[in-house]
């Protein structure tokens, strides 16, 4: 059997199987109000495909510890209680499935207050509900975005707090994994790299001191996450630039100071922070990143980017490229892939009672 169908245990939690779906923003929920932020049946339904479906692993997209911190308006949000509420349902769902709940906490930064990408994707100003970002620095993103604030040392503390505000109340909505969102040229990201963070004070410009926000992050959620329960980072293992960017030396790097804070898995991307950045993307392109992590630290790693066949899949873990593998676009397609790879591949996932005809 392939060891894609093995149990993964980090801490003292097991997921059942190396499949696993990756935070996929569904801009679904209201933009205001008091169900802003807040997940209904549409998010519902769609996490819980996946769970019947056989993933072992459902990361719950990108989930803002702040208003501002929001990608759009219509993101999910956890920093009240009546969103983390509302997840119960949808964790309660997923845990009865025997697939483990994990969320991704995120902020935005320079790259919030846009319009959902099926409409454009544009920045959106106050009348569309939109607001003003914020950033390490006011440098915007490209020249269609506008140039943020820059955070001030006491703004920077506040949305540390808030990232362990939104993971306490992450564990009390049932999630047994938290996920900090430092990828795709969101605020953490936006301060790891010298392309977006030019700021001159304790944060910005030498590495040492622009890790230093992320290990904040780090450091406050692992003070109220369980000992018991994994906590995982997200990053981008590259900016694609050829000079002044973030490199994969600075992930292998910044993986082993991560390992050595407590994160329990990265999981590894690309991009995302330079707007016209060259990048060769095709089958797989992301995972010689995730592998060299693997090879060159202690940190487990999870690959991600265009991992659509089952063999494919297969070969990443057995090779030890990786220690899971997370499929977005074709979890889409196919809430049911990981049924279909395991009839494919000989393996087994659990099919819920109801399906019994499928096996």
């Amino acid at each position: 059997m392939s060891a894609l169908f093995e149990p993964c245990t980090l801490r003292e939690v097991t997921i059942p199987n190396r499949i696993w779906m990756p935070p996929m923003c569904q801009y679904s929920a209201a933009p205001e109000g008091p169900l802003a932020g807040v997940p209904h049946d549409w998010h519902f339904a769609h996490y819980a495909a996946r769970a019947t479906g056989g993933a072992g692993l459902v990361v719950v997209e990108a989930t803002a510890v702040s208003p501002e911190g929001r990608i759009s308006p219509y993101d999910l949000g956890i920093w009240n209680d009546i969103q983390a509420e509302a997840f119960r349902r949808i964790t309660g769902f997923l845990s009865a499935q025997g697939t483990v709940p994990a969320i991704q906490l995120a902020h935005a930064g320079r790259k919030a207050s846009t319009e959902r990408p099926w409409k454009g994707g544009g920045p959106l100003g106050p009348l569309e509900h939109g607001w003003q970002p914020l950033a390490p620095s006011p440098v915007a993103f490209d020249d269609a975005h506008p140039v943020p604030d820059e955070l001030t040392v006491d703004g920077i503390r506040r949305i540390v707090e808030r990232f362990a505000a939104a993971a306490r109340r992450a564990l009390d909505a049932g999630f047994e994994i938290a996920e900090i969102h430092g990828a795709h040229g969101y605020l953490i990201h936006e301060f790891l790299s010298p392309h977006s963070n030019h700021r001159t004070d304790a944060y910005g410009g030498p590495y040492e001191n622009r890790t230093r926000f992320a290990l904040e992050v780090v450091d406050a959620v692992r003070a109220v996450w369980p000992d018991d329960k994994p906590l995982f980072f997200r990053i981008s293992a590259t900016d694609w630039l050829a000079e002044g960017g973030w490199t994969p030396d600075d992930t292998v790097r910044f993986a082993r100071e991560l390992h050595a804070q407590g994160i329990d898995l990265l999981y590894v991307s690309t991009g995302g922070n330079a707007s016209g950045a060259r990048i060769p993307v095709g089958p797989g392109y992301q995972v010689p990143f995730a592998a060299r992590v693997k090879a060159e630290t202690p940190m487990p790693v999870a690959a991600v980017g265009l991992i659509t066949e089952a063999g494919q899949a297969a070969k990443i873990i057995a090779n030890g490229e990786a220690d899971a593998v997370l499929l977005g676009r074709e979890l889409l397609r196919n809430p049911s892939w990981p049924r279909l790879a395991a009839r494919e591949l000989g393996g087994a996932v659990r099919v819920p009672e109801q399906y019994h005809r499928s096996v």
